[in-house]
């Protein structure tokens, strides 16, 4: 059969190198296989096909270092999640058995108990009698929190193949945003990455497991680990299978292209996962390990596992190029191996070169403040109904008097600026049911959240000091203590900490501790995307897509909203149901809605008159290296796509959800009014955005919508550091005005 593309060239800066125990696995895991049931009389393998699919060369590629007896136990754990993934297509994708197919995951987590002591049932099938035979044998060594950690990556791997076979089912194909998501849960690598901490003995320190930096290393890996993956499968999945879950599939249908161009669109992102990898573990973990204090051994564990991702890359590429499973004839051999040096063959210097160094460059040479024009914008076809609150004008005038007391006004705005923007009017229609009291305290989020990103990159982006953003962002932390939430008024100083600690303890009082941490920990992921963007902002870097899309909830501040809006309805939902993928799927479609929308108002005030670099048109532009046209264009598709995805989840995947969780006509009640909650927060951006004095094409050639610091008659930063601004902001009274609690504009 021809194969439906030419395979790109690819970027493998790393020479793959080969574990000497080869043959020992090979001879180890055979027999393990069949000890299991996963050979001769399973009716998915026989031997033939475990032989021809070779995953003892896989786990020797990909770790090249460890032991015998360690490469044997990871080989017989790739051995297992192989056969899974054929057992789950024979038996339940190819019957489209949705019933039988979550009867089935649903037994797998009693075979990974925390305490090994609790025992296990008795295995069913070979999937099952794996589980338990490699858990008992790889946790005794590990914490328990690397046990938790690769559980959780175990279930993730297992449970979403459901996503896969509804999609199937639907004959849906995903938008490439839901993909990369979906793809990292049920493609397995955050998994394989777990295992590089145990193959390498370098479990990742507990400190620094879920750091911004750690959490990169791990998914930039996993996208570029499935993104190769959807590369050499597409014709055994998409032609063979019938997969709908390719990322090839998956641009070919989103950018109406030829499967070869969207093959090589692929391999572009594949190129920026990799470098984003790379940025990341030069320049953010070095810097993780020193601000956290880690020691000489944890900092070596550290390396250890960055070391051990990458050789996971290069070794997974040479594997791909010799396995039968993928389509791999007629990739361009590449330059000849060092001499004498098995498994050196991935080595090419031409890989460093071509397209993935003009990508690269391109990231870093944007020329900022180029004069681009008017704001180009699509129709807007969101289909929600705009309401706004009655108690509007009352809480304009609210806002205006309390930044006012609070010294808001004296610096970057004045009273004429503020009231341009009219932020009450945001809360008024992202929280039109809101009481008088709550929307006031909404209006007043909002107006100290859009006063700090006017604030922050103009004192500390424009001067590059890291270092004093860092020390204030870690005094606003001390602004909201979780034990006694007005004790955060002791602390504060400056006009931006006084804000935030009234804020703080008129918001979180009415909570519960459990929920005031939670909101806490929200707050701090804001906090720290803003240093990201100072970050991105001193090397002159535009983001690489997935890193640019996944941190906008956070900057924009709609990750911090959906925490609390999650909080508002703590007790008439189940946690896990609002932890579950289809609701964060449906919070993550809307937040990208309103973060994009915002990119395609704000483009002319950022590219032209701030010089950003944090701008979704900008992101794509670069990656595609297209014209600002064509970046728009691609912009508005991707909204409508994650429009498609939400009003998907809401009409298809929550009733099944409620079914599930078996919730009473009161737990139907408390989704629906969640789900209305989000319309509502869409509908309201979007009115804001059309209305107010900031984004308009004469408030941008005029400067009534520029903030500008007084005494320097421009925009340009004083001498030393300033308190910056917190994105973003919690709820009303009681937590009832949560939609817009997290949300800044920019």
């Amino acid at each position: 059969m021809a194969q439906p593309f030419v395979l790109p060239d690819f970027y493998v800066p790393y020479p793959a190198r080969l574990n000497p125990h080869l043959q020992a696995a090979r001879a180890h895991t055979k027999q393990w296989a069949r000890r299991m049931g996963m050979l001769e009389g399973s009716g998915i393998w026989e031997e033939h096909d475990l032989d021809s699919h070779d995953y003892a060369l896989l786990c020797s590629y990909t770790h090249p270092d460890c032991d015998a007896a360690t490469l044997s136990l990871v080989t017989d754990w790739y051995v297992w999640v192989f056969f899974f993934d054929d057992h789950f297509l024979e038996v339940f994708k190819r019957t489209q058995d949705l019933a039988g197919g979550k009867e089935y995951l649903d037994r797998l987590p009693a075979y990974m108990p925390g305490d090994l002591t609790r025992g296990m049932p008795e295995p069913a099938n070979p999937v099952e009698a794996g589980l338990a035979d490699l858990w008992a044998r790889t946790v005794p060594g590990m914490s328990s929190g690397w046990r938790s950690r690769f559980a959780e990556a175990t279930e993730h791997l297992l449970n979403e193949s459901l996503w896969e076979l509804t999609n199937i089912n639907e004959g849906r194909i995903a938008n490439p945003v839901e993909y990369i998501e979906m793809r990292r849960k049920v493609g397995g690598a955050p998994w394989s990455a777990g295992l590089v901490e145990y193959a390498a003995r370098a479990e990742v320190p507990e400190s620094v497991a879920g750091s911004r930096p750690l959490l990169v290393l791990r998914d930039a890996f996993s996208d570029a680990v499935h993104l190769r993956n959807d590369l050499f499968s597409y014709q055994r999945e998409v032609e063979d299978e019938g997969e709908n879950s390719n990322g090839v599939l998956v641009l070919e249908k989103f950018l109406g292209c030829s499967t070869q161009e969207a093959a090589e669109a692929v391999n572009d992102l594949l190129t920026s996962r990799l470098q984003q990898f790379e940025n990341t573990a030069l320049t953010e973990v070095p810097a993780l390990c020193l601000e956290k204090g880690l020691n000489g051994e944890e900092c070596a564990a550290v390396a250890a596992y960055t070391k051990g991702l990458q050789d996971w890359q290069s070794g997974g590429h040479e594997w791909h190029l010799r396995s039968s499973r993928y389509m791999n004839e007629g990739v361009r051999s590449p330059r000849p191996a060092l001499p004498g040096v098995l498994g050196t063959s991935a080595l090419d210097i031409r890989t460093l070169f071509g397209r993935p160094a003009a990508a690269r460059l391109r990231t870093l040479t944007h020329v900022p403040h180029q004069h681009v024009g008017p704001s180009r914008l699509p129709d807007f076809d969101l289909p929600f109904p705009l309401s706004l609150s009655p108690h509007l004008d009352d809480a304009r005038a609210a806002s205006l008097a309390w930044a006012g007391r609070m010294g808001l006004l004296d610096d970057i705005w004045d009273e004429q600026l503020m009231a341009g923007f009219d932020l009450a009017l945001c809360a008024a229609g992202l929280d039109p049911d809101a009481t008088p009291e709550e929307l006031e305290l909404s209006a007043q989020w909002l107006t100290w959240g859009t006063y700090g990103d006017d604030y922050y990159p103009l004192v500390f982006g424009r001067s590059r000091d890291l270092t004093g953003a860092k020390v204030s962002t870690e005094r606003f932390k001390k602004c909201m203590p979780v034990d006694d939430p007005a004790a955060g008024a002791a602390v504060a100083v400056s006009p931006m900490e006084r804000a935030l600690a009234d804020l703080w303890a008129r918001t979180t009082g009415p909570m519960g501790a459990e929920a005031r941490a939670s909101f806490r920990g929200a707050v701090d992921r804001m906090l720290d995307s803003w240093l990201w963007e100072l970050h991105n902002q001193a090397q002159h870097r535009v983001p690489d897509p997935v890193d640019y899309i996944e941190m906008r909830r956070r900057t924009f501040g709609s990750d911090m909203t959906m925490s609390l809006a999650r909080l508002r309805h703590e007790g008439g939902l189940p946690a896990e149901l609002l932890r579950c993928g289809p609701v964060r799927g449906l919070e993550n479609a809307a937040q990208d809605y309103a973060t994009l929308l915002n990119d395609l108002f704000s483009y002319r005030k950022e590219i032209e008159v701030e010089g950003e670099v944090h701008n979704g048109v900008l992101v794509v532009q670069t990656f595609f290296d297209c014209n600002y046209q064509a970046g728009v264009s691609i912009i508005d598709d991707l909204m409508r796509g994650r429009l498609r995805q939400f009003l998907h989840v809401k009409e298809h995947e929550l009733p099944v959800l409620a079914e599930r969780f078996g919730l009473d006509e009161s737990g139907r009640g408390a989704l629906d009014a969640y789900v209305r909650e989000l319309e509502d927060w869409l509908a309201g951006i979007l009115h804001w955005h059309r209305s107010v004095r900031r984004y308009r094409d004469e408030d941008i050639r005029s400067g009534a919508g520029t903030p500008r610091l007084r005494g320097t008659g421009s925009a340009a930063p004083p001498s030393g550091p300033a308190a910056p601004a917190l994105p973003g902001g919690p709820v009303g009274l009681g937590t009832s005005a949560a939609r817009v609690a997290g949300l800044f504009i920019s």
